[in-house]
């Protein structure tokens, strides 16, 4: 019979084949790619957010994490909705900045392209 018990944080960790952490702000993305129990690749996205109440001595830092977990089947589509999301955002602030009288920022020197395809 299988062995239902909860999962360690050190068994949790030897799950993750590949992580990339994504530092904003008080906020920290990991990009996990772990393997399901049929070998099968699917990533999970945790956003971590630092939390503090209190003051002083008194002060207690917890962090507060949400999890999405993509599989594969859903990758195309996941993009592809990602894509048209990022270009709404840009083409919104375009018409936004260009209907004021302040100049544009310039864009992110990494910034190659408004798209970009990821092909599976």
């Amino acid at each position: 019979m299988e062995d239902l018990r909860r999962k360690t944080a050190d068994e949790i960790e030897k799950d993750v084949i590949f992580s990339h952490a994504i530092k904003a702000g008080k906020r920290i993305y990991y990009m996990d790619v772990r393997k399901t129990r049929k070998d099968e690749m699917y990533l999970s996205i945790t956003e971590s957010k630092k939390i503090t109440t209190g003051e002083g001595e008194d002060a207690k830092v917890s962090f507060e994490k949400h999890k999405i977990f993509l599989y594969r089947e859903d990758f195309g589509n996941f993009i592809d909705g990602l894509t048209k999301t990022i270009k709404f955002i840009h083409e919104a602030e375009k018409a936004n900045a260009d209907a004021s009288t302040a100049p544009e920022a310039p864009a992110p020197e990494d910034s190659t392209s408004d798209e970009f395809k990821i092909e599976f």
